[in-house]
């Protein structure tokens, strides 16, 4: 893992434009066919992406039994307690309806109502994420979303993970469908014989299942089009270089595109991060993969001052940003960009991935500069409301009549002086 100046850090965000021409072309064509052909698309698709033949896209009775007696003990103690901690945090989260009475005869106001039809895309394949099914049903619930659809690529068997659907089950999700990929979304963005169309589709994925939701955005709504994994960790002399290594290898044993970086204004703590990173990687199963993401994209960052270390965390606009100096409190105060902020040396990334209660589904890529984590209010729509009487529009009227004509709207000026009249 390289060390270099904060003088020398170059942030680079481009993308291979012909390689994303490449992904955008075959993902057009997926959502073209899935919208001709519905099933048989999707079928096919599975059959040649996932090597698998089914024989039905929604996961049947028998499976869910099996997959309950599958689970142990521990597993649902785990998902419960996680699931207690992301409801409680999410249902601070809630909105009301308010309405106001700025002068007699006027009602003003704002009413708060759920998306009816979710979709949730569950990556499956290599792993199974039945975190994923928490943190993106549970705020959906919380809003009042009243049909929740999962997608998950099949297993090699053609079954989906048992501890996704325990996990499915814990939220009371019963319709889930054994379909991956670009091919997935476009299922959920416009429906076939079997997946009904939602209104927004939310959850991670791969580059396909990325571009896709990009293509169908508009049609419907998305929560927002995840890059790689990344990892900001700012680290001062009272942090342990052991856990500073751990806690970046947590995020590169994603992909190899992950992001995992370290700024610190210690040049013997960056020595001891890196040696440390070296003696970690042989311990760990992915290591393939975290070396792949180490050495393309890890950095530690020496930065000359607290000040110039946290300006560079800003910079970077992380979507997990950890504080492990002296006082993380005051330093959080000079964030202004990053997707969750951890704060001290036992509040790793981890923590806020299972367990804490505020949601994994975080911006990628630098977008924690305008977006937020999902949420509560990303499964809601607020409704102006606007009420005048008679007389208040009267006094009102000259004034809209103005204003209308002089953008040229005379029907807009009408609808006004046909009441005044």
């Amino acid at each position: 893992m390289k060390i270099i100046r904060a003088e020398q850090f170059q942030l680079n965000r481009t993308a291979d434009m012909s390689a994303q021409q490449d992904l955008d072309k075959t993902v057009l064509e997926i959502i073209a066919n899935v919208r001709k052909l519905g099933d048989e698309a999707l079928y096919a698709y599975t059959k040649d992406f996932d090597h698998v033949e089914l024989k039905t896209l929604t996961v049947q009775p028998d499976e869910w039994r099996a997959a309950e007696k599958q689970v142990d003990a521990s597993f649902l103690s785990a998902l419960n307690r996680a699931k207690e901690n992301i409801t409680a945090f999410h249902r601070e989260q809630k909105e009301k309806s308010w309405f106001i009475q700025p002068e007699p005869g006027i009602l003003l106001g704002q009413q708060v109502t759920a998306i009816e039809r979710v979709g949730i895309y569950v990556p499956g394949g290599k792993a199974a994420y039945p975190s994923t099914v928490l943190m993106n049903a549970i705020p959906a619930l919380l809003a009042g979303v009243t049909s929740i659809s999962v997608t998950t690529p099949p297993r090699s068997d053609g079954t989906v993970s048992p501890y996704v659907l325990a996990a499915c089950a814990a939220v009371g999700i019963k319709q889930v469908y054994k379909v991956g990929g670009a091919q997935a979304i476009a299922a959920l963005a416009y429906g076939t014989e079997t997946i009904d169309w939602v209104s927004k589709i939310v959850g991670p994925g791969n580059a396909y299942v990325a571009r896709a939701k990009k293509w169908v955005y508009g049609d419907v709504a998305i929560d927002m089009i995840a890059g790689p994994s990344e990892i900001c960790i700012v680290a001062d002399e009272t942090a342990n270089p052991a856990y500073v290594a751990a806690d970046l290898l947590s995020q590169a044993e994603h992909d190899e595109q992950a992001v995992p970086i370290c700024i610190t204004t210690n040049a013997e703590l960056a020595q001891a991060v890196q040696q440390e990173v070296e003696r970690q990687i042989p311990l760990l199963e992915r290591q393939e993969i975290i070396r792949a993401s180490i050495s393309k994209q890890g950095s530690i960052i020496i930065a000359g001052t607290r000040k110039k270390a946290l300006e560079t965390a800003n910079e970077i606009a992380s979507e997990h940003l950890q504080l492990m100096i002296d006082n993380p409190e005051e330093g959080m105060t000079h964030i202004r960009h990053a997707g969750a902020i951890f704060l001290g040396h036992y509040s790793p990334e981890p923590l806020g991935d299972y367990m804490a209660g505020p949601n994994h589904t975080l911006p990628t890529s630098g977008t924690a500069a305008f977006s937020s984590p999902l949420g509560v209010y990303d499964f809601i729509k607020r409704s102006s409301i606007i009420r005048y009487n008679q007389q208040q529009l009267d006094q009102a009227s000259e004034a809209i009549i103005t204003l209308a004509e002089k953008e040229g709207l005379g029907a807009h000026a009408n609808a006004i002086r046909i009441r005044k009249e």
